[in-house]
């Protein structure tokens, strides 16, 4: 259950070395099993992970109309002010990582310039970046990733329909990004039964990557 604060924080068996502050996607909320294993994933390899939610999310949660995403203006000040809430109030001295699942990502992956000395951004992670609406490669949403600053992973399924390995190998991304893939994995790295891989083994991946990552950045 999230806190009183309307978040949930998965915390790391000794002292974490740094925090990582997770967006959920679009259409669902910060505890979808999706993010319920990342989060536990990422905490059980020490990371202390905090998840939030945007504001119409939040309003679905309160029952709430079932409503479309903020805008993305909105959708940034909410992540702003969440990270300025994490750096102050929660886990002063720590340093930061910001991320989240496909939209969540691509938000974190818009303020993180904005963000990374103020705060101090150690890097930034995405979970299925939507490169793309699916149906529609010519509608990219690459620009800010080309001139990419901060240091980014992106996680993402070779048959993800928001942007497939082929496409997305040919996008020119800046060298900051660093893109990783998961085998046969569509937008929620889902595996195709004849890839071998199941479902919690392809999260298992994800999540080795990004603390590999996370430890890289952490020393970098």
């Amino acid at each position: 259950m999230p806190s009183a604060d309307g978040r949930l924080v998965n915390e790391p068996a000794g002292a974490p070395p740094a925090v990582l502050l997770l967006a959920h996607g679009a259409g669902a909320p910060m505890d979808s099993p999706f993010m319920e294993a990342m989060a536990g994933g990422l905490a059980a390899c020490g990371w202390r992970v905090v998840r939030f939610e945007f504001p119409y999310m939040a309003g679905r949660r309160q029952g709430g109309p079932r409503r479309a995403p903020d805008r993305m203006p909105r959708l940034e000040q909410a992540f702003c002010e969440q990270l300025q809430r994490e750096a102050v109030a929660h886990s002063p001295g720590l340093p930061l990582f910001i991320g989240g699942k496909s939209m969540g990502g691509r938000v974190a992956s818009l303020v993180a310039d904005r963000l990374a000395a103020s705060h101090h951004l150690r890097g930034c992670l995405c979970l299925g970046y939507p490169f793309h609406p699916p149906g529609k490669p010519e509608a990219l949403r690459t620009e800010h990733l080309q001139g990419q600053r901060t240091p980014t992973l992106i996680l993402q399924g070779e048959r993800d329909a928001f942007g497939r390995r082929a496409e997305v190998e040919g996008y020119g991304l800046a060298a900051s990004v660093e893109l990783r893939w998961i085998p046969s994995g569509d937008h929620s790295f889902k595996p195709t039964r004849s890839s071998g891989l199941g479902e919690a083994e392809a999260w298992g991946l994800a999540v080795q990557a990004a603390d590999a990552f996370l430890r890289r950045r952490l020393v970098a």
